[in-house]
């Protein structure tokens, strides 16, 4: 495995022997499989979950089976997402999602599959991308199905929760949305039910301990067939939802390439291996194979 690390003298990202590497990959392998996570979207103002060494930064995210159980966690997580909700609204895509899509445009990705929920990635123009984890911008019933605008959602929630609108823009963000409010109370916070079925509203998106849907499993499976090579992009790959495409890479003998700040879970599978910011790897790279993002 190779690693390299790209600094310039003053410690920030550059134009280094990683973006060259990648440089040099990116003329070798026409057809991509992408996986990207939560670095990707960072220099977007969206905080990721972990740090360089693979921990967790935050507490962890809330559970599946306690939203679902618990009308309390319904209310702590509804309040905490309302406030958070303007802020992930108004993200603009960065220069990691812009050179994916520059890279798209000229023929390379088979397909770009996110472990994001931000929407980011179709925001800045990609195409045909597998939201692996759902989208955030979207909520849905869990008895009849019935699926809304996250927009209406966050009215409705709001309006019936005025006195929570003091704590958006001051409290401190968390990922997908989710901020930490000092020293409150959430026993008053209203959770509108279902307007069709009175049934218990989630976001569209896959919780920690739900699993991922299969369509979207065997879709990606079928695009990393297809494809010559797994780029990886701001991701630990702690979670195996995205590990376990790293791991098929390597048993059907596709390199695995990964551009990310810290340590990941198949940096032993990586053929390539760039400890780097996203954007600045990924634009220096395409610039140095003939396409600037």
């Amino acid at each position: 495995m190779s690693r390299f690390r790209q600094e310039t003298p003053d410690g920030t990202p550059g134009d280094g022997a990683g973006a060259q590497a990648l440089a040099r990959f990116l003329e070798r392998r026409p057809r991509l499989f992408v996986l990207t996570g939560a670095g990707c979207s960072t220099a977007s103002g969206i905080p990721d979950y972990r740090d360089p060494a693979g921990e967790w930064k935050h507490a962890r995210p809330v559970q599946y089976a306690d939203f679902m159980a618990r009308h309390a966690v319904r209310q702590r997580y509804w309040a905490r997402s309302m406030v958070g909700w303007p802020r992930m609204a108004a993200a603009a895509p960065n220069r990691a999602h812009h050179a994916l899509t520059a890279l798209q445009q000229r023929g390379q990705v088979e397909r770009l599959v996110t472990q994001n929920v931000d929407g980011l990635h179709q925001k800045a123009g990609t195409e045909s991308v597998i939201d692996l984890h759902g989208r955030i911008d979207a909520v849905i019933c869990m008895a009849c199905r019935l699926g809304l605008s996250r927009a209406d959602w966050q009215a409705e929630v709001a309006a019936l929760n005025p006195a929570w609108e003091r704590h958006i823009g001051v409290a401190s963000e968390r990922p997908d949305g989710d901020v930490e409010i000092a020293q409150a109370d959430y026993a008053g916070f209203v959770v509108p039910p279902c307007p069709r079925c009175a049934g218990i509203v989630k976001p569209d998106v896959v919780f920690f301990g739900e699993a991922v849907p299969a369509g979207r499993v065997s879709e990606a499976k079928a695009a990393l067939a297809g494809a010559d090579a797994l780029l990886v992009v701001g991701s630990s790959l702690m979670v195996f939802s995205g590990f376990r495409f790293a791991r098929h890479a390597a048993e059907a003998d596709k390199p695995v390439v990964i551009v990310n700040r810290g340590r990941t879970r198949a940096d032993d599978l990586a053929a390539l291996r760039i400890d780097g910011d996203c954007g600045e790897t990924l634009t220096a790279a395409l610039e140095q194979s003939g396409s600037a993002a």
